[in-house]
């Protein structure tokens, strides 16, 4: 099992920045594993944002590219998501997902663990 809590979500101007945080807590050493961050947006429904490989490859939804970046600390076991220039489209719950077995990239979904996800709120 693997245990994600994401922190760092809250409320911004449009054009401001922010970074939510994802600590991973495993139940044993375990072979690192592609994890993503993906969102919930009211009346839309579920989008990918953005996944990192086991070997730091990263991609990213067209509609982030260039202001989000995903990044990790392996020996923190901790992932990231640093958002600038925020936009009200950008207003979600933002999830953290871990282990992937079909597919490492923004456009996954067939994640084995996720989180409780985290609020981010963009006004205009």
């Amino acid at each position: 099992q693997v245990q994600l809590v994401e922190s760092g979500g809250g409320s911004v101007q449009a054009g401001g920045s922010l970074t939510v945080s994802c600590d991973a807590f495993e139940d044993r050493p375990r072979r690192p594993y592609c994890m993503a961050w993906l969102r919930l947006v009211q009346g839309k429904g579920r989008e990918g944002v953005a996944a990192i490989s086991p070997d730091g490859r990263t991609s990213y939804a067209d509609s982030v590219k260039g202001r989000f970046t995903i990044s990790k600390d392996n020996d923190k076991k901790t992932l990231y998501l640093r958002m600038d220039n925020l936009k009200p489209d950008d207003t979600a719950r933002y999830y953290c997902a871990a282990e992937n077995p079909v597919r490492c990239d923004w456009q996954g979904f067939e994640y084995s663990y996720w989180g409780q996800g985290t609020q981010v709120t963009v006004s205009s």
